[in-house]
């Protein structure tokens, strides 16, 4: 069975003098010694506009689906089926 520790006493803390202190020649430096490998990334003009419809504005949406856009229509009609449910 676990306990749980009561009553522990405070350990002091230890301060930093020129004495104790890390040295700079103990921790290494780290310099890279090649540049990183760069990855580049191509995004279909399917998925750049399903991006751009999923960062439209109500606004802009209530527009589209007023001009006879049927997408627009029915997203409005499912955030409005959602918000009555």
């Amino acid at each position: 069975m676990i306990d749980p520790i009561a009553n522990v006493a405070n350990a002091n803390p230890v301060e930093l003098t020129p004495a104790n202190a890390p040295s700079a020649a103990a921790s290494p430096k780290l310099t890279p010694s090649t540049s990183a490998p760069t990855d580049s990334v191509k995004i279909s003009s399917s998925a750049q506009s399903a991006v751009t419809e999923a960062l439209e504005l109500q606004s802009q949406t209530v527009k589209e689906a007023n001009s006879g856009d049927r997408q627009a229509q029915g997203l409005l009609a499912r955030e409005e089926a959602a918000t009555k449910a």
